[in-house]
């Protein structure tokens, strides 16, 4: 085997254990958030976790498979380790991405559940008398 094929197979093994790593303690920890902002409901609250978990899956391991083909193919082993580093470090940089959307979403809906967040009136007159 050459030098691209195995650091193309190493690039993916560890880039599939980081999301499925980063994707598990989402699940975790976020079920808090969720049951809370679903006012107690837990089934509603495990249902949507398990949903944004498939599309976290779905997001991170589509951007890693995509980003395989883009840049320099490492032809010896300073390129290998280059390669590596740098794709680790732009999947790396989409989980922390994706964590902090995440945050962003359940800290909104949390602070929705307190009713924190003033929702605009129904109806507002177009032209006050």
């Amino acid at each position: 085997m050459n030098t691209v094929v195995w650091t193309y197979g190493f690039y993916m093994g560890v880039s599939v254990m980081l999301t499925i790593w980063v994707a598990k303690t989402l699940h975790k920890n976020g079920r808090v958030f969720l049951v809370e902002a679903f006012h107690g409901n837990e089934m509603l609250a495990d249902s949507v976790n398990h949903l944004l978990v498939v599309g976290f899956y779905l997001i991170n391991i589509g951007f890693v498979t995509t980003a395989l083909k883009y840049g320099d193919k490492p032809t010896d082993v300073q390129q290998a380790v280059e390669f590596f580093s740098t794709k680790i470090g732009l999947v790396l940089g989409v989980l922390g991405f994706m964590h902090f959307a995440n945050l962003a979403v359940f800290s909104n809906m949390r602070r929705q559940a307190r009713g924190e967040i003033r929702r605009p009136p129904e109806h507002i007159e177009a032209n006050p008398s």
